[in-house]
């Protein structure tokens, strides 16, 4: 069986993103799916290290773990103290939602932060997992 998709294929010069589009549109092809328009090209990866990351929200962070350091002691400190950041990290949760007051999303974030450094779970890894579930619901408006 031949493609249509496969006569306008030309392999010099593409990218890897192109190529998983070519992919993608023979699979869509086979199944009796119409062809999906290509994806749009992404900017630079540095550009996407400046525009992805909040530097506000950062400093808002780490002045709250310096102070962290100042009442409860630092990471090194705290290596026999085990918390239950699991939970704390619901409790912001549904404060943000109750207040919308984000300094509930820093708690959150630092609370993950010190979870990733002094893990509370009894079998703590990281697993690089992409099951296309990573991005939040959307809210219509």
């Amino acid at each position: 069986m031949t493609l249509a998709v496969t006569a306008n294929y030309k392999p010099q010069g593409r990218e890897p993103q192109q190529l998983d589009w070519f992919f993608r549109q023979a699979w869509r092809q086979l199944a009796g799916l119409s062809e999906e328009p290509p994806r749009p090209q992404r900017p630079p990866l540095d550009a996407l290290r400046q525009s992805q990351w909040n530097a506000e929200f950062e400093t808002l962070m780490r002045n709250r773990l310096v102070m962290g350091a100042f009442r409860y002691g630092t990471f090194a400190e705290q290596t026999c103290i085990r918390h239950d950041n699991l939970a704390s990290i619901d409790k912001h949760a549904r404060e943000y939602q109750r207040t919308g007051n984000a300094e509930h999303l820093v708690d959150i974030a630092n609370l993950a932060l010190v979870e990733f450094v002094l893990p509370s779970h009894p079998s703590p890894r990281f697993e690089s997992i992409d099951d296309g579930g990573h991005h939040a619901r959307r809210i219509e408006k």
